[in-house]
């Protein structure tokens, strides 16, 4: 990215500024990049617990913890600078929650039940669309509620998980 500051720093001084505008654009490619690689690793986080709970049918503190930090740092990570836009538009979730979602199956099979099945033998037992839906349920929540309103909200999903109500 320094380089490509000084690019546009040259550019300006020198009145290419068709050479500038193009170089503001790669930047700003850049830094959507930046932000969707951390909210992938939330997703990732996020979707490991939803598979664990749809496995061992639990849902215990720390899992639902790390769900709630997750959309939580979602929610603020998505949200732009201006706070007007976002990084990641509601319509946009499928594809990245497909791509998460086969990247969280090999942590999960290492944590669920200590290891006891492969991520192949895993890939069989899950509901995929289900998983994907309440994924899809707690990031709607990041568009509709303010970061003060949003735990409660979170909590209201989590209570509907198995054993989320204990």
């Amino acid at each position: 990215m320094t380089q490509e500051l000084w690019d546009l720093g040259k550019s300006i001084l020198d009145g290419r500024y068709d050479d500038a505008l193009l170089i503001v654009d790669e930047l700003e490619l850049m830094i959507r990049k930046s932000y969707i690689r951390n909210i992938r690793s939330f997703l990732i986080r996020l979707i490991i617990h939803l598979i664990k709970n749809q496995v061992e049918q639990r849902l215990i503190n720390s899992w639902a913890a790390s769900i709630k930090g997750s959309i939580l740092e979602i929610q603020d990570l998505n949200l732009q600078d201006n706070k007007t836009y976002h990084y990641v538009k509601q319509c946009e979730w499928e594809d990245l929650l497909d791509a998460v979602y086969d990247a969280a199956i090999d942590p999960a099979s290492a944590e669920i039940f200590d290891g006891l099945y492969t991520p192949k033998r895993l890939q069989t037992m899950l509901e995929k669309s289900l998983i994907v839906s309440i994924a899809k349920d707690f990031l709607n929540l990041t568009y509709t509620n303010s970061q003060k309103s949003l735990p409660a909200a979170i909590d209201e999903i989590l209570i509907n998980l198995p054993s989320g109500q204990e």
